[in-house]
């Protein structure tokens, strides 16, 4: 098992397969785009299976979420959700993606063996959608999360970023098409992961706001703690259900206390917390010919020492020296 010193159990493994984005949205990088990893820094498809099947089988992983940068991006991504699909025990598989490149792998890898997908879409407006990620491509997100739904691959959730004087009048709009669509929204409080260092605690877009937009037009009420267990999400039936919005309030409304991931990044490291500076190295270790418990030790040993919280609740808190598409969402 992954435990810390806090009694908390990693069950949740995050992936990153790619530090590449096919996308440029502002809170997250530059424009000219990021310095990339060089290939034979990156995992290899075999690497990061034997990882995958190390952190199922001899350290209780249940659930496991491909991230990148843009996963779709990942030339072996389909061969490595059918050989994980393999695996006794097969863990749960789900997918976060920016949606572009789904409409033509969503049945792909519904028949490799992926259960669902998480889609990033900030905005129904294209323009806005051009603002926010300098790309000219929100119809291929729409078409995404059709044959993503086609497919199968559901529940689909929406991740969205409100950014003040940019999105931030969408939220009840968002609501209304993702209920119309089938899909489950929720809100995230941008965080700081953005490599140029621009995020200001003063201009983000709060939970609190997030709800009061909500409620304007919608009835919202709460799902409670017992339902939400270790989710990130809060969530609200509205009005009176079935359908559901979450919000995820990293910043605001830490949920540290009932974290289950762990994380291993595209180049082999594994990191306690999406805001950790410290990694571990799995690679050198697989590069070294490592046996299997060898490898489950390093990654123990790493989990042992997560911290009790992100630091995102501390108003000084200083962002990683990594981006987020380096490590993974």
């Amino acid at each position: 098992m992954l435990v810390d010193t806090y009694g908390r159990r990693a069950t949740d493994l995050r992936v990153s397969l790619t530090d590449r984005c096919n996308l440029r949205c502002t809170y997250c990088m530059p424009e000219e785009g990021l310095q990339w990893l060089a290939k034979p820094d990156l995992l290899s498809d075999d690497e990061t299976v034997r990882l995958i099947r190390i952190a199922v089988t001899l350290l209780g992983v249940t659930d496991v979420r491909f991230t990148g940068g843009e996963p779709l991006l990942r030339p072996g991504l389909t061969g490595i959700v059918e050989r994980c699909a393999a695996l006794d025990p097969r863990p749960r598989m789900s997918l976060t993606t920016n949606g572009i490149g789904l409409a033509r792998t969503a049945a792909a890898l519904k028949d490799a063996g992926l259960d669902r997908v998480n889609v990033s879409l900030d905005t129904l407006r294209p323009e806005v959608f051009h603002q926010l990620t300098r790309r000219d491509r929100h119809h291929d997100v729409i078409h995404g999360l059709e044959a993503a739904r086609a497919a199968g691959l559901t529940p689909i959730k929406i991740n969205t970023v409100l950014m003040s004087g940019v999105n931030d009048d969408e939220a009840p709009e968002l609501l209304a098409w993702a209920i119309a669509e089938g899909y489950e929204l929720r809100f995230i409080e941008q965080m700081p992961l953005d490599a140029q260092h621009g995020w200001k605690r003063d201009g983000m877009i709060t939970a609190e706001a997030i709800i009061a937009s909500l409620s304007s037009r919608f009835t919202l009420i709460p799902e409670g703690e017992q339902r939400r267990g270790a989710a990130p999400a809060e969530r609200w039936l509205v009005d009176g259900g079935p359908h559901r919005v979450g919000v995820i309030a990293s910043v605001t409304r830490p949920f540290c206390a009932a974290c289950d991931r762990t994380r291993l990044t595209a180049d082999g490291q594994v990191r306690s917390c999406l805001f950790a500076r410290e990694e571990t190295d799995l690679r050198a270790a697989l590069r070294s010919d490592a046996p299997d418990e060898e490898i489950a030790d390093l990654w123990r040993l790493a989990m042992w020492g997560k911290k009790a919280g992100s630091g995102l609740d501390d108003p000084s808190f200083l962002q990683p020296d990594r981006p987020m598409s380096a490590i993974g969402g």
